[in-house]
């Protein structure tokens, strides 16, 4: 029992450790991400944000979970029940397990595989079973418009977004997330995947349901969209799911573009700062970004939404994985 123990009980033990350390530092920064878009939109609108719940208001988001999680949960009388609370479980877990392959650091990875890119676009892709669930679900039509508007969003942002990433692998040569980090980007390199990174910005805005292409969800219209009949926990669910892909989608583009846990620019005398803080600043300034656009941009029309997926991005993508792929064999730089 004693040999067992030490082949297979330590490791799963310690691997065990790591995914609840890893959950939970997701969880936190998520409940807190609440907190600093509501403070930063306040100073944007020049209002006060959270501020009577513990000093600063920094108490206010555990305040707001345990009314969420208190309150009772009504289930509308022609949903079908399994899938309407099978939905926002899924998008939430599904928010979580891609966090495995995302690297904090040179050694800080739950599972460093070597299709961790490919692994990461897949889990995020699932994303829109959920909330289609969640729409067809609750038995209204408000709520399955959201859902069709939703699936139909993230599809044709998906598009752009893969050939995003493919323009990145032709520069790197690998899907395993540790080694894009690593790869040696010369300066002209970077400046020619810049307008991939433009795209992809506004791509994630998209793939998140986040101003100004929350349609999904429109107050105006579909009051409320495909999370109208939810309420208490299930509704708390898609919240903490929804900016957990915030994050998520925010180390995606810390990881492809902005050098991981590497200090910024190549300056060597600022290694002596953990890979980890400078990974969870370039984060944190693609959460900025998320904030600054809802608090700028009004909500775009469903039309706009559409012509600038697929008659934009789409061809600008195709057109410039043809200039990144011609300039990489011009310049002789192929990996």
């Amino acid at each position: 029992m004693l040999e067992l123990w030490t082949i297979y009980g330590w490791p799963l033990l310690w691997m065990l450790m790591k995914i609840g350390l890893i959950v939970g530092c997701v969880l936190f920064f998520v409940a807190y991400m609440t907190y600093a878009e509501r403070k930063i939109m306040g100073a944007m609108q020049r209002r006060q944000g959270p501020m009577t719940v513990g000093p600063f208001g920094l108490l206010q988001p555990i305040a707001d979970g345990i009314k969420l999680f208190s309150k009772e949960t009504i289930i509308p009388t022609q949903a079908n029940k399994v899938v309407f609370l099978l939905a926002p479980m899924m998008l939430f877990m599904l928010s979580l397990v891609a966090w495995a392959v995302i690297p904090f650091d040179a050694q800080m990875v739950l599972a460093d595989i070597n299709v961790g890119i490919l692994y990461l676009f897949a889990v995020s892709s699932m994303g829109v079973y959920g909330v289609l669930m969640a729409g067809w679900a609750s038995n209204s039509r408000y709520a399955f418009l959201g859902g069709l508007r939703s699936a139909s969003q993230m599809v044709s942002y998906e598009v752009s977004m893969g050939l995003v990433i493919v323009s990145v692998l032709v520069c790197v040569g690998s899907l395993n997330l540790t080694e894009i980090v690593l790869a040696p980007r010369p300066f002209w390199m970077q400046v020619l995947l810049f307008p991939m990174l433009i795209v992809f910005l506004i791509s994630i805005l998209a793939e998140t349901n986040r101003a100004p292409f929350d349609l999904p969800e429109g107050e105006s219209e579909l009051s409320g969209g495909f999370m109208v009949e939810y309420s208490a926990m299930t509704y708390a669910l898609f919240f903490l799911g929804e900016y957990a892909n915030m994050i998520l989608m925010s180390a995606m583009a810390t990881v492809l573009f902005l050098g991981g846990w590497l200090p910024p620019f190549g300056i060597d005398f600022l290694a002596f700062v953990p890979g980890f803080i400078w990974f969870a600043v370039k984060t944190a300034s693609v959460l900025f970004f998320f904030i600054w656009t809802r608090a700028t941009f009004p909500r775009y029309r469903y039309d706009q939404l559409m012509r600038l997926g697929w008659k934009v991005f789409l061809p600008f993508t195709l057109l410039w994985v043809l200039v990144v792929s011609g300039s990489l064999v011009m310049f002789d730089a192929l990996p």
